[in-house]
């Protein structure tokens, strides 16, 4: 279960971009081939993140489309993940567009009241919601 792997890294970033206040909620958009099972994903976070910053976390899986661009005849559009192909004239020479996404959406801290976001020196802006 490479999940878990992923969830590792993913907790040492989160880790990273709180900066050390505790974590309420961590967003992941996660698409069909990105070759991540979102259910395991969800099981794995739950073992992965006991003793982090992030243990008492919720993940949101946000699921991203898969979408293609025909070199064909220039359509864009989603597809299903295992037919690949132009709905608009049935070409297979396509660029994904996407849908093999895992990325790192945002992650919610809980920060004491009296400090605002910008007041720390490392602050980062990556995904302050």
């Amino acid at each position: 279960m490479h999940e878990l792997a992923v969830c590792q890294a993913l907790l040492t970033e989160v880790q990273r971009l709180s900066l050390a206040f505790p974590v309420t909620r961590v967003v992941l958009r996660v698409g069909p081939l990105s070759g991540v099972e979102p259910g395991q994903l969800q099981r794995a976070f739950e073992i992965a993140r006991a003793g982090t910053v992030a243990e008492r976390a919720q993940l949101c899986i946000e699921p991203t489309p898969v979408r293609i661009h025909c070199l064909a005849c220039d359509e864009a559009a989603d597809v299903p993940a295992n037919r690949l192909l132009c709905p608009r004239c049935g070409g297979f020479r396509n660029r994904l567009l996407s849908g093999d996404e895992l990325v790192l959406h945002s992650v919610d801290v809980d920060r004491p009241a009296s400090m605002p976001t910008g007041e720390h020196p490392c602050a980062t802006p990556v995904a302050a919601t």
